[in-house]
């Protein structure tokens, strides 16, 4: 062996050993790099055989068993065609015109095969147009190190609370999907998605307000900002109360405003607050409920008629808030039908859902069943080592997986704190707006030696 011919295995060792280093500690870095060009020409070269194998192929139509015949050749079966190839920063963008005779359903079966065939980290279908079928395929698992978007678009009730695994910013809007259900067990990363969504929040002008049952220890600490509190479920009870009280004078706010005389302009009648005219429009109000379950649970018979109350307020928030500019965040360890008479009527209202790692199977049944039963098995497969990450289900159709980025308790409460101007009067919730305490100073010695 030559010097030169030495000198060239070295290096290509030492660039070998580069890649491997880098695909493992910088994997987008190595995915712009070169991991897109190999996954690219591997997709190009065995996209025939690959779509053999995972069954995707259609018999061949009559002129082509007419013209094999003509030729006195052997017929093949019809492959997907490939009509783009887009690179994105985590993976591709397949685009494929689909054979007469197949369904995107086929190709969703399928994407388990397909993603061991390409060596993707996941592949995700979805319907273009008739005939025209997306396939995502993931190039490296963007969850691992969870890195936000720098550039988000800042919009009223819109904040970017995890990332999707195909790496983009997954927001929640509650103009679009005004309630929501978050389930997940201790430590799944449940109360790390409340803190970023409180911390993106408290910087817009909503009024917020809380049900901690847990005697307050999770909404507690953004006080500040928190235009109601209720810490045990008999100050629940009064809060929902007074939130449909609130609700009901916001609608009568809006009938008022309709002025539905002859000669009415057209445009000035409206169904909800946000057709009204800005100087008096309520503000929007999100109520975050946290251990969603003790609302229903009963330690005696004269329990039962208060949870049934309570129980009966808090669905009449979930069907009518959303015109009066009220929204619900519902939290929760577990969410069944177990829990009792109006569990299942709350699930139907709550159109958003993030299920994190669950203890139970039935709790993400209760959250996924309806949007789908793969969803169910990837929200019980969530390693408990992976913290924050979650299943939601998509307005759009299907499901995706998430991962909230770490927010500390520190951060969510210096927001709510810097914010703390923005907190509105509300008339009706004024007896449960939360005290301002001075914290001992024997209290602020021993959270500072902790930390």
């Amino acid at each position: 062996m030559t010097g030169l011919q030495l000198t060239t295995l070295i290096v290509l060792a030492l660039a070998a050993a580069g890649l491997g280093w880098l695909r493992w500690q910088h994997p987008a870095s190595y995915w712009l790099t070169c991991g897109w060009l190999v996954t690219v020409a591997r997709i190009v070269i065995t996209l025939k055989s690959v779509m053999e194998a995972c069954g995707l192929t259609e018999a061949p139509t009559r002129w082509r068993l007419w013209l094999a015949a003509a030729t006195n050749r052997q017929p093949g079966r019809m492959t997907p065609r490939l009509r783009r190839i887009r690179v994105t920063r985590s993976g591709l963008v397949l685009r494929l015109k689909m054979q007469p005779g197949q369904d995107v359903q086929d190709f969703d079966a399928a994407t388990e095969r397909l993603r061991h065939a390409w060596r993707a980290h996941g592949v995700q279908v979805r319907a273009l147009q008739p005939g025209t079928l997306e396939v995502r395929l993931i190039g490296y698992d963007v969850l691992r190190k969870v890195t936000m978007p720098s550039k988000l678009p800042a919009k009223l009730l819109q904040v970017p609370v995890a990332l999707r695994a195909d790496g983009s910013a997954h927001m929640r809007d509650f103009r679009t999907s005004p309630h929501e259900l978050v389930i997940g067990a201790t430590e799944s990363g449940k109360s790390v998605y409340l803190r970023g969504l409180v911390k993106g929040l408290a910087a817009q002008p909503v009024a917020l307000a809380g049900i901690d049952c847990k005697w307050g220890v999770e909404l507690a600490p953004f006080a500040r900002r928190l235009s109601a509190l209720a810490c045990t479920p008999e100050q629940a009870a009064e809060l929902l109360d007074a939130m449909v009280q609130e609700m009901t004078g916001r609608y009568e706010l809006i009938r008022a405003a309709q002025h539905l005389a002859p000669g009415t302009p057209l445009d000035s009648i409206t169904s909800d607050i946000w057709g009204l005219p800005e100087d008096i429009r309520p503000v929007p109000l999100v109520m975050v409920i946290d251990e969603v379950a003790e609302l229903f649970l009963i330690s005696s018979k004269a329990d039962e008629k208060r949870r049934d109350h309570m129980v009966t307020q808090l669905v009449r928030l979930a069907q009518l808030g959303r015109a009066a500019g009220i929204y619900l965040e519902v939290c929760g360890q577990r969410f069944g039908s177990e829990l009792g008479t109006g569990a299942t009527a709350l699930r139907a209202q709550l159109t958003g859902r993030v299920a994190h790692r669950v203890n139970d199977e039935a709790s993400a049944k209760m959250a996924l069943a309806d949007v789908s039963p793969r969803a169910v098995g990837a929200a019980t497969s969530i390693a408990a080592n992976r913290p924050g990450t979650a299943v939601i289900g998509l307005l759009t159709g299907g499901w995706a997986r998430i991962r909230s980025p770490f927010v500390s308790l520190h951060e969510a409460v210096k927001a709510c704190a810097d914010n703390a101007h923005l907190t509105p009067d509300i008339p009706t919730l004024a007896p449960f707006r939360p005290h301002r305490t001075t914290v001992p100073e024997d209290a602020r010695e021993l959270a500072a030696e902790t930390a």
